[in-house]
């Protein structure tokens, strides 16, 4: 079986999640992988995919819903997203763009979706706030295509596009356009080709995860392939080899928030009580004030 040889200080892969099939807001269809009481996951609580050449699947979108206690982290490869919220903050991104959203005490958004060329693809991260931040302000903003860089990972054209936070490729520090997330989460988009092998030195003290969206890798238990999201173990660097074609990644890494995770819907928060709390700040329509 072909394997990777892991370099001393790489973090070891210590699971593999397959995304599973489910819906969310009016019946969009996507592939979703949660982690909200895995320790391995924070300051991530869930990974969605929407991948469809059928505009029947998403066009429906996600019509206004509420959000409290968590940061979301939108990223098209394809297609189109428009944000609308309780604000008048309205803006739309498409290939290659992401949108970023503080929920922190209360907001109330619609996210509708546009097919492009080649069908819709693209993800919703979900990121935890701290519980000293969960009632901050909320605020929004996108980020266009054209604004996030692309590095080279390699001299085989290998490239990362940077979205979030703080990044150390080839010996040098790189700033992503967002670096307001909670946690100091970091996301990046990595593509590898076939058979290339990079190595990324990331934070000690981060959660480390990539989820695989085209292709596969190679890792120390053998080929995983797309669909998964990878959760890495203690060390000082990323290794990963491409297997055979080229391979689509998302990378994460973030400060773990060792806190109490308590899920209601689109509400996280740190107890049973403050999610009560939630509710009926939403009902008597004091959410979004």
């Amino acid at each position: 079986m072909n394997k990777l040889s892991l370099q001393p200080g790489a973090r070891p892969l210590v699971r593999a999640l397959a995304s599973q099939a489910s819906a969310d807001g009016a019946g969009v269809k996507i592939q979703r992988v949660a982690g909200f009481q895995s320790p391995d996951f924070s300051p991530f609580l869930m990974l969605d995919e929407i991948r469809s050449d059928n505009a029947d699947d998403y066009i429906a979108g996600f019509p206004p819903h509420p959000h409290r206690g968590i940061e979301t982290l939108t990223y098209m490869l394809n297609g189109e997203f428009e944000h609308q919220d309780h604000l008048g903050n309205r803006g739309a991104v498409s290939t290659g763009g992401a949108q970023w959203m503080r929920a922190g005490r209360g907001i109330i958004h619609s996210e509708m979706p546009a097919q492009g060329e080649g069908g819709m693809h693209g993800f919703q991260l979900w990121i935890n706030m701290a519980a000293a931040n969960k009632m901050d302000a909320p605020t929004w903003r996108d980020i266009q295509g054209g604004d996030i860089p692309e590095v080279a990972l390699d001299s085989s054209g290998s490239v990362a596009r940077l979205i979030a936070g703080q990044w150390q490729i080839g010996g040098e520090s790189h700033e992503a356009p967002l670096m307001e997330t909670a946690a100091e989460a970091a996301v990046a988009d990595l593509r590898l080709q076939p058979d290339s092998e990079v190595t990324l030195p990331l934070p000690t003290g981060h959660s480390v995860l990539v989820f695989i969206y085209r292709g596969g890798l190679v890792s120390e238990r053998g080929p995983v392939g797309r669909g998964n999201m990878l959760l890495y173990g203690s060390g000082e660097s990323l290794q990963l080899r491409a297997d055979g074609e080229e391979a689509g990644l998302l990378c994460l890494h973030g400060r773990p928030l060792k806190e109490p995770v308590v899920h209601y819907g689109p509400f996280v928060m740190n107890s049973r009580e403050e999610i009560e709390q939630t509710l009926r700040d939403y009902n008597n329509g004091t959410l979004a004030t």
